[in-house]
């Protein structure tokens, strides 16, 4: 999603970061705000192609079983991150353990013990998503991070988080395929033609 500068027009009070995001939040209906790495960021709603290709990822996630007892299946979840007293995440995509209810930290973000798999799938907004995100992600112990590139048209899956990396790191090109690792739950092969196309705007 783009990110996008937002003017912070507080007096002098003291106010922390969660206040100031939830004042954007606020003024702003539909953008997004989270905090990493004790920084602010702000990106709007996403555009149709953005969400068409989260739909398609939810397809196979659920048919794959993912979305039941043990598992399931979320969009816009916040995860608290370990970078920061007030930082949290908000992924595009998740997949969770059923009892995430359970591990609620705050601020409506949970505990990233409960995660098995972040996706983010790319707007203006990608250097975020390529080099921020994965670093707070591989810091929070998340097995998985995959990302739609729509920028470069890639999919990347990282793996293995170790301290502020991934130790594998794998892009995949259209004609490919991705198996995605079984700890998340099930097998799951993702097609990448089939997810960059659902993220590019029709043509008229």
């Amino acid at each position: 999603m783009s990110a996008a500068a937002i003017e912070q027009p507080f007096d002098d009070e003291p106010f922390s970061l969660t206040a100031i995001a939830d004042e954007i939040m606020e003024r702003h209906p539909g953008y997004r705000v989270e905090i990493i790495g004790g920084h602010l960021l702000v990106t709007p709603s996403p555009d149709a192609p953005h969400a068409r290709a989260l739909t398609g990822l939810m397809i196979p996630f659920i048919a794959a079983g993912l979305h039941g007892e043990e598992t399931e299946v979320l969009q816009n979840v916040g995860l608290w991150l370990p970078t920061g007293d007030e930082d949290y995440a908000i992924p595009d995509l998740a997949i969770v353990d059923a009892d995430i209810d359970d591990h609620l930290v705050e601020n409506s973000a949970y505990d990233p013990v409960c995660f098995r798999l972040v996706l983010e799938v790319t707007s203006s907004n990608w250097k975020d998503d390529l080099k921020t995100k994965a670093v707070a992600y591989a810091q929070s112990k998340v097995p998985v991070y995959v990302i739609v590139d729509r920028e470069h048209q890639r999919v990347h899956v990282l793996t293995d988080p170790s301290g502020e990396r991934y130790e594998h790191h794998r892009p995949y090109s259209p004609g490919e395929t991705v198996t995605l690792p079984g700890s998340i739950g099930a097998e799951v092969t993702l097609d990448v033609d089939q997810i960059l196309k659902a993220g590019q705007k029709k043509a008229d």
